[in-house]
């Protein structure tokens, strides 16, 4: 496994790392995972050199409905197993904090105080400490952002005490999904580390102004997504089926031939550089220098080893890289029949 510099936390982590989303609970309408495959799944990672875990609260905690069901699995399950492993002291762990309206974007406009009041910033902090089983949380996420929110002082003063505590080492936001540069004006705060954030082979737009940002102010990049909800991994065709999972959303029949279409293309150009999708969708995210990890979403021990397996130092040449350039495709799947939704999703601050 190698390892990149998290901007100017100072910490190295693990180019490929492990998102948790899936790993444990019922999350999203998914069937509910295998705990003990999740289990050996976090094990065979840390065996292999990885040493960056990405959670948050909500993670397994959500049905179909989105009700709340139960406690923050994901969590838990990572809990129990740095405390069963002794791995707390080689394992980075990124957690994040819910909008506490528990609206997935923050919509334009929205006040702070609604999403992320003072007092409910500190007590979902140390409700992971507690789940996690930790003293000090290595990087703690805001779960969604809009960058009007530099403007608000006390959100900065609550992270400053909560730093000065010990209870979080390093902060950093999980920005609204499609918006990379919703985010440019907090950064320049000084007090956001880290900006987790949708990049793939049909999303590239970060490159445009979010990347060169992060690398002029040192800003860690964690690439979320990487493999499109698993459009990337090549498995998807016109004879795929989805139930009560929120793909069947995603991948609707509506858009699903344009999609097989574009996926077809790509599996053109495998070979030499790369011989799965999977592993050119990695690639083409680990090309980029300034990427500090990539966390695909991962709960099975046999896609922990094809994940670490493209950490090999290996990098997409020019060519494809430029023949990448020409697969962009801008869209935004999480939103359906909400034209609301769809305008602000493309709002660029």
């Amino acid at each position: 496994m190698n390892y990149r510099n998290l901007g100017k936390t100072g910490l190295k982590v693990a180019e490929v790392g492990m998102g948790t989303w899936q790993l444990a609970g019922k999350p999203w309408g998914w069937d509910a995972p295998d705990e003990n495959e999740s289990m050996k799944a976090l094990y065979r990672y840390v065996e292999l050199g990885g040493n960056f875990l990405d959670t948050a609260w909500v993670y397994g905690r959500f049905d179909e409905l989105g009700d709340e069901k139960g406690s923050h699995c994901s969590e838990e399950l990572i809990g129990m197993f740095l405390k069963e492993s002794g791995n707390k002291n080689k394992v980075m762990v990124a957690s994040k904090i819910p909008p506490k309206n528990r609206f997935w974007p923050a919509h334009l406009g929205i006040k702070i105080d609604e999403v992320f009041p003072s007092l409910y910033i500190e007590d979902m902090v140390n409700d992971s400490l507690k789940t996690l089983q930790m003293d000090s949380i290595d990087l703690m996420q805001f779960h969604v952002w809009q960058d009007e929110f530099a403007n608000n002082d006390e959100w900065k003063q609550t992270i400053l005490k909560l730093t000065k505590e010990g209870k979080v080492k390093h902060w950093g936001i999980s920005i609204n999904d499609y918006q990379p540069s919703n985010c440019l004006k907090t950064l320049d705060t000084g007090l956001i580390e880290t900006i987790q954030f949708i990049f793939n082979i049909f999303h590239q737009k970060p490159t445009e102004k979010l990347l060169p940002h992060a690398k002029a102010n040192n800003i860690g990049l964690i690439a979320r997504v990487p493999l499109d909800e698993g459009g990337l991994t090549g498995k998807i065709t016109m004879e795929s089926k989805f139930t009560d999972d929120m793909r069947s959303v995603y991948f609707n029949q509506e858009r699903l031939p344009e999609f097989v279409k574009r996926t077809d293309e790509l599996k053109k150009l495998l070979g030499d550089e790369a011989k799965t999708l999977a592993e050119l969708a990695l690639r083409y995210i680990l090309s980029f220098d300034k990427i500090s990890t990539v966390i695909p979403g991962t709960r099975k021990v046999a896609t922990v080893e094809a994940n670490a397996a493209v950490s090999d130092g290996r990098k997409l040449s020019e060519n494809m890289m430029a023949e990448l350039k020409n697969h962009t495709w801008e869209r935004n799947f999480y939103v359906d029949k909400d034209p609301v939704l769809k305008l602000q999703s493309y709002i660029e601050q």
